[in-house]
């Protein structure tokens, strides 16, 4: 199967009956968790019920991609799970190790830097610095055959259209919805910002929506600005690569 599932799409705190950022990437049996924000993790135990995963990509060290991790740490502790890597920029680590001091991530997760990261099981990994509050790195990741991109947080950059050129899918920070607002500088896109960032991409899933937007409204915006596929990430939403 070589599928990407929504766990969650909201942006700052989740609305009800939703979670924040979290996505899981299949590939063949290989399984990719990026980001893992607040609700996240039982939209993942619903896929893997024992939190058998593969490996963990955390965009940035914002709680709303990542404090899930903690709790996804407690279910392979107390499962005896063998430890599995975590790739990530180095604030994440801190977060989780003021959440759970003892027993630390680093005796969980085999912790890797995100920038330095290769290669993660079947996929070649790039990543990208872009515009956030915090160090957040843009990840692609490819496999033969498929090529999913993903921005975590960003305002508008040039970089974006290089991480999203050629990619199956380019999932994109659409936190906001009508004109650009003028303040400067910028940390997260509008929907219309996310969909000039996609040029490139064969699809464009939309994700991180404010609590209570209209997602109807953000993938109408999107369209007027990018040719293929618009999708708004929902979740459970599975998407075929």
């Amino acid at each position: 199967m070589r599928s990407l599932t929504v766990l969650g799409s909201c942006g700052a705190w989740p609305e009800s009956g939703r979670a924040c950022a979290g996505f899981l990437l299949e590939y063949d049996g290989f399984k990719v968790v990026l980001d893992l924000g607040y609700g996240a993790l039982p939209q993942l135990l619903r896929h893997c019920p024992q939190g058998e995963v593969d490996a963990v990509v955390v965009t940035h060290q914002h709680p709303d991609h990542c404090v899930d991790v903690s709790a996804l740490a407690r279910v392979r502790y107390y499962g005896e799970a063998k430890p599995i890597p975590l790739h990530s920029p180095p604030g994440v680590v801190d977060i989780l190790r003021a959440l759970e001091p003892n027993p630390g991530p680093a005796s969980i997760f085999a912790i890797h830097d995100l920038a330095a990261t290769k290669d993660i099981g079947p996929f070649t990994v790039e990543t990208v610095q872009l515009p956030h509050y915090v160090t957040n790195l843009g990840v692609r990741l490819t496999a033969p055959g498929v090529s999913v991109a993903y921005t975590g947080d960003s305002g508008p950059a040039p970089e974006l259209q290089q991480l999203a050129q050629g990619t199956d899918l380019f999932i994109a920070d659409a936190t906001l919805q009508g004109p650009s607002p003028q303040s400067s500088p910028r940390y997260v896109m509008t929907a219309t910002e996310a969909a000039r960032g996609a040029r490139g991409a064969n699809r464009l899933l939309l994700t991180h929506f404010w609590p209570g937007s209209d997602r109807a409204v953000s993938v109408a915006e999107a369209r007027q600005e990018f040719s293929g596929e618009v999708i708004a990430a929902e979740e459970g939403l599975t998407i075929t690569l």
